[in-house]
């Protein structure tokens, strides 16, 4: 046996993250863009520290005027720099998309791995209880929490993260149905491991690719909520 063919013998196998991050820096177009993305989010976290305005200050030499060196994004009304107002909204909706989105896939992720998992009748119950949520108006739901706790930045991600989980719930499930009877989790079974230790350790790390492609749409579709909450007041 030759030296090169020893090492790819005993070299242990890569982790889910470890090959999702080689073949993440393998593609360009998505390098690309998450280098434009992580800049946008820089620039909306850091960017209104240097910019020498506040979000109220008030221009009184400078009421709606168009883009110029001083103001790169004109002014509103009231004198208001726009360009920092852009920024500080831009980072509330990023806060809240990617908060919002956390507490979906948490909640979907666990919700459909164990349903998928343990099957029968408590798969069954577990969907209705999905089916159900369906039927529920959830905008509805959220302004209702809204009016009764107020605008509390923290119950707004708690909210729509609560009611952005279903769709990954029933993705997560699918996936779970076919890994289950993979190899590697029978292997697992046959060995005595609990319930728990399955569903973590093997099944869950393999459910990477659809969760992370998901989270992606749930973060804007998020935002789009927060948006219209907004319009709303």
């Amino acid at each position: 046996m030759t030296e090169l063919s020893l090492h790819e013998a005993v070299s242990p196998p890569r982790s889910p993250w470890r090959d999702a991050l080689t073949r993440l820096l393998r593609n360009h177009a998505a390098v690309g863009s998450s280098i434009i993305l992580v800049l946008i989010a820089l620039a909306c976290v850091l960017g209104p520290s240097f910019s020498g305005y506040e979000i109220d200050a008030i221009d009184w030499d400078n009421i709606q005027t168009s883009p110029d060196n001083r103001h790169l994004f004109g002014t509103d009304g009231n004198g208001r720099d726009l360009l920092v107002r852009v920024l500080i909204g831009g980072r509330i909706s990023l806060a809240l998309g990617i908060a919002a989105t956390l507490v979906s896939v948490i909640i979907g992720v666990i919700w459909g791995a164990l349903a998928g998992y343990l099957g029968g009748a408590l798969d069954s119950l577990m969907m209705r209880v999905v089916d159900v949520l369906y039927a529920l108006p959830f905008m509805f739901f959220v302004i209702l929490l809204i009016v009764f706790f107020g605008r509390n930045p923290i119950l707004m991600f708690v909210a729509l993260g609560a009611v952005s989980w279903l769709d990954m719930a029933r993705i997560v499930r699918g996936q779970t149905l076919s890994l289950k009877h993979r190899d590697f989790v029978r292997a697992a079974q046959a060995m005595g491991a609990p319930t728990g230790h399955v569903v973590r350790r093997h099944v869950i790390p393999n459910l990477l690719g659809p969760v992370v492609v998901f989270a992606t749409l749930t973060v804007p579709q998020v935002i789009l909520f927060e948006s219209f909450l907004s319009f709303l007041g």
